[in-house]
């Protein structure tokens, strides 16, 4: 018991620090939140407990390296918005008694502008964007438990101002294999701004605490997800005075305002379904009520929260494809290629 408390005492005091009121919006290097694999964005934007061989998963929660994911190289890319394109890629190294090591980069092209003067007279052009160097280190502590770290160097450039700074991402995972069950906890972003853009104002991270279960079932080829994000703003509601209250919930003003707890927890929840009929071929489901919240338009609500795609194994290549619609006007697509290196040689 002493123990337990100490654990718990020295976890407090870890993430107190880090721990900030407002949600979204406000925080530098937002781009560590962006979904970088197309499986996570087909399953609503987090894969913190699904332990299986797809590295991917490690840049969310480093407690899912293991030894399966040995020798595999990762390429991401993302069409997002207004020709803003982002991707990821990695390599991941296990050794016997040691642990797994992954090494990787994700960046951002937000694609070249114009410069011009008050006139607006045309100056010349420029770039944009923001790159992070991802080490990763996760170890296996018996057959149910496992812990991992991601260290994230970060380098911004928007125009004539550069920023660097450094953040640690620690998770968490049990996992039992007979029963097909995992749980995880994951502290997103604990780090700082050490240069800033101005010199001056020193911004916060996008620091954020995710806790999540999986289950897949025995005789039946599914897999169900439900993630508790955002854990470190208990508060997720807020009122908005153009907000019919029209949701996938059904919820009036006036229902919001008396069940605002029921609300709220349906804001930090994530859930998804994965059908895996074989090891080669699945299809993905998910849904994320708080992107639904904040970015549907009552008139034409759509699919806005809602995400979907598939994984399909081609010889020694992984291919994945997620679609995640964010707005009516638009939805992002996601591509990845999964492959073992030492598949070309042996």
């Amino acid at each position: 018991m002493n123990h337990l408390k100490l654990l718990t005492l020295s976890l407090v005091l870890l993430i107190s620090p880090f721990i900030n009121a407002q949600n979204g919006g406000t925080d530098t290097y937002e781009f560590l939140d962006l979904t970088y694999s197309a499986r996570v964005a087909a399953i609503g934007g987090s894969g913190i407990a699904v332990k299986d061989n797809d590295p991917n998963l490690a840049l969310q929660n480093p407690a899912l390296l293991n030894k399966e994911m040995d020798n595999q190289l990762t390429l991401n890319y993302t069409n997002y918005f207004t020709d803003i394109n982002y991707g990821y890629t990695s390599f991941t190294k296990h050794y016997d008694s040691v642990g797994t090591f992954n090494l990787g980069m994700r960046y951002v092209n937000y694609g070249e502008f114009e410069e011009r003067d008050a006139g607006g007279n045309k100056l010349g052009t420029f770039k944009a964007g923001e790159y992070a160097i991802v080490m990763g280190y996760g170890r296996e502590l018996n057959q149910y438990f496992s812990v991992g770290a991601n260290l994230n160097t970060i380098i911004s450039s928007l125009y004539d101002y550069n920023s660097f700074g450094m953040t640690v991402d620690l998770g968490g995972t049990y996992y039992k294999k007979e029963s097909g069950f995992t749980a995880s906890l994951v502290l997103k972003n604990m780090g700082a701004q050490f240069t800033t853009y101005d010199n001056d104002n020193r911004e916060p991270i996008p620091f954020e605490i995710q806790a999540g279960i999986s289950k897949r079932l025995k005789n039946v080829p599914l897999r169900f997800s439900l993630i508790a994000h955002s854990l470190e703003t208990p508060d997720l509601t807020y009122k908005n005075q153009i907000d019919s209250g029209n949701s996938l919930l059904g919820d009036t003003e006036e229902e919001k305002d008396k069940d605002g707890f029921f609300e709220n927890v349906a804001r930090h929840s994530i859930v998804s379904l994965e059908f895996i009929p074989s090891e080669n071929f699945n299809i993905r489901f998910g849904y994320n009520y708080q992107r639904r919240r904040e970015l549907l338009v009552e008139e034409k609500t759509g699919l806005v929260g809602f995400s979907f795609g598939f994984g399909l194994r081609i010889s020694k290549f992984h291919l994945s494809y997620g679609r995640a619609a964010y707005h009516q006007a638009g939805a992002t697509n996601t591509f990845s290629v999964v492959t073992r290196i030492s598949d070309f040689y042996n």
